[in-house]
């Protein structure tokens, strides 16, 4: 792929504002509100057909912004919160590794102290924006804890690569983190010293939900090409809609997608009065991906051969799909989540 266009993508946004919704005017945002924030979004995916931009995009803002907004120093903020909200540089967090993915506390990624500094030695894998990053939060531990850092790709030892490929989100730039005796200075550990679980969890509870503001768009371009089709589609002189077992599945992804928006604007709600989302955003981010999955198995089954067509999207929005059900925590490890805080199940 083109990373310098996927740059000058996150850049546009940018200048258009659309980093600074959700975010208060004291951070350098708009103070509009999570709500503004998830229908801008939608707005964007559903104009653009772009779910690779609205991962890069949301990698920038749940794994960049929102961190040093919540847990960064008053220096820290002051120091990246700026570029990072006028898209002069593009962030994201690398969490997952070759061995690790939602066991989070399995993390292999070390840290030690050196110096005036930190020497971080590990490799990160599927890291949204880690090609065209200027920097990422990258989680590393010790013998006891995980802690947070700001990555620069300038440093000594951090190597921020365009491998592996994967064939889902095809428009995101994804890759590798190689950290081979990395040294960071001590004005870059984010937060407290240890506290990158409680960071972990904060970030990853809104990114699971909200990433799929911008999937509402394109599960309402779904619908909308599918009705164009089946009204216009004749088979015996009638339209293709007037069949039961069509007009039902058409049905069926109507209830998806207004159901996926009321649960995903139910936490926008909740973020927006500051209350703690985890559970509310568990259950938003299931039904979304299998929601997405679902309606975009169906939207192939209505348009027929034709939805395999090179020039028709709906075959790529499969393939993205599938990976919705595993990215952010898959799909069983928010439902360990769920069942945990019911105070049932492992998780518990």
């Amino acid at each position: 792929m083109n990373f310098d266009i996927a740059r000058s993508k996150l850049k546009l946004c940018a200048e258009a504002g659309v980093l600074k919704h959700g975010f208060s005017k004291e951070s350098g945002g708009y103070g509009d509100g999570f709500k503004a924030l998830c229908q801008v979004h939608e707005f964007i995916a559903q104009n653009t057909l772009d779910p690779g931009l609205n991962l890069s995009l949301n990698a920038h803002i749940w794994g960049g912004i929102f961190p040093l907004i919540y847990f960064g120093s008053n220096d820290q903020r002051s120091q990246w919160l700026p570029d990072l909200l006028e898209g002069k540089i593009i962030s994201g967090h690398a969490i997952t590794e070759p061995n690790v993915g939602s066991d989070v506390k399995n993390m292999s990624t070390r840290v030690e102290i050196f110096n005036n500094g930190f020497l971080i030695n590990g490799h990160k894998r599927y890291i949204s924006n880690a090609p065209i990053a200027d920097c990422l939060i990258i989680y590393a531990r010790d013998d006891h804890r995980i802690s947070a850092f700001i990555v620069k790709k300038t440093d000594k030892g951090a190597f921020f690569t365009d491998n592996p490929k994967v064939i889902g989100f095809k428009t995101a730039p994804i890759g590798d983190v190689i950290l081979d005796k990395c040294f960071v200075p001590r004005d870059r550990l984010l937060g407290q010293s240890g506290a990158g679980m409680i960071m972990i969890q904060s970030v990853l509870s809104h990114e699971r939900v909200f990433l799929f503001a911008g999937l509402l768009g394109i599960m309402k371009y779904q619908l909308d090409h599918v009705i164009h089709r089946v009204r216009n589609r004749k088979i015996n002189g009638q339209s293709l809609g007037k069949n039961q077992s069509i007009s039902h599945k058409i049905a069926d992804m109507s209830i998806r997608l207004e159901t996926t928006r009321l649960w995903i604007y139910h936490c926008a709600r909740l973020a927006d009065q500051h209350k703690k989302i985890t559970f509310p955003s568990s259950h938003s981010k299931i039904y979304a991906s299998e929601s997405f999955l679902q309606s975009s198995l169906d939207a192939i089954q209505i348009m027929g051969a034709k939805g395999l067509e090179p020039s028709q999207e709906l075959s790529q929005f499969v393939i993205d799909a599938i990976a919705c059900r595993l990215l952010s925590g898959s799909t069983e490890i928010q439902k360990n989540i769920i069942s945990g805080l019911l105070g049932i199940g492992e998780g518990y």
